[in-house]
């Protein structure tokens, strides 16, 4: 299944399933949200309601309202590497916060303080059930789902101290979706490639299954120091290619497109627009 959060044409939030070019509302009173949904474990069982073309509403981000976002950052060997940072024992770990989170389609704010705002493709999961101090072996059981994500990044910002946050989560920079695809729609996550496209050229391209740490040890070790809610986020860490190592470096701009393709997973799409 493939489920989407969005506005009704007249403006009020959603959620529902897609089926081609048409979105399946399945909000109720009682269950307004997908992240609600996920929570009381009815996403499977919830009946069918209004039928939108997919035209006549706006997205919004798969979760629009998550607890929990955690960013695994140095997960790919070959953006270590392009970094210069020795790789270490343990993941590196930032936060996100929800107002930073914007859906398919809607404009990424360059932030007005950076001249810097750099890409970074990666695969998103979601959190379908409490998950504290889970092993690896029993992960994969938690994962409700997956989306592409963006974390578009102030790299000035980003390294002011040692510290990432401040150059991650500036509102408006962190693409995320088009949809929640269920595991049971992808035959071999670990063969996906994730794509970033900027403005037509291909700037990153590395198979899911080049991560250092995988999915199973990722949930592992952040579970291990907080607990996680239904709906929470995971994003996994970018592949090599960012534009802050090019040569000369490649930052985006007003007006520039922004694409990550992850397989059957879809295109996440977003257009480049200054801070106002």
């Amino acid at each position: 299944m493939r489920y989407v959060s969005f506005r009704r044409p007249d403006g009020t939030p959603s959620f529902g399933r897609i089926e081609g070019e048409t979105i399946v509302e399945l909000a109720t009173d009682a269950v307004p949200s997908l992240k609600a949904a996920l929570t009381d474990g009815s996403l499977s069982g919830l009946a069918d309601g209004a039928s939108y073309a997919a035209a006549d509403v706006v997205l919004l981000p798969v979760i629009p309202d998550p607890a929990k976002i955690l960013c695994v950052g140095l997960n790919y060997a070959e953006h270590v590497k392009e970094t210069g940072r020795e790789q270490k024992a343990h993941p590196a770990v930032f936060v996100r916060y929800a107002d930073s989170l914007i859906a398919d389609g809607q404009p990424m704010v360059k932030p007005a303080v950076t001249e810097r705002f750099d890409y970074e493709g990666e695969l998103a999961l979601v959190i379908g059930k409490p998950a504290h101090k889970v092993a690896a072996a029993d992960a994969w059981d938690y994962v409700a789902g997956y989306a592409a994500f963006n974390d578009g990044s102030a790299r000035d910002w980003q390294r002011h101290n040692i510290q990432f946050t401040p150059g991650k989560t500036f509102p408006g920079t962190g693409g995320f979706g088009p949809a929640l695809v269920t595991p049971d729609e992808i035959d071999d996550l670990a063969a996906l490639r994730v794509q970033t496209r900027l403005n037509g050229e291909l700037v990153q391209d590395q198979p899911v299954s080049d991560m250092i740490w995988d999915i199973p040890m990722v949930i592992e070790y952040v579970t291990a120091f907080t607990p996680l809610s239904p709906g929470d986020v995971i994003a996994t860490g970018t592949p090599g290619g960012v534009g802050d190592k090019r040569t000369p470096p490649l930052y985006m701009k007003a007006g520039d497109k922004v694409e990550v393709t992850i397989g059957t997973i879809g295109t996440l799409s977003n257009r480049i627009i200054d801070e106002q």
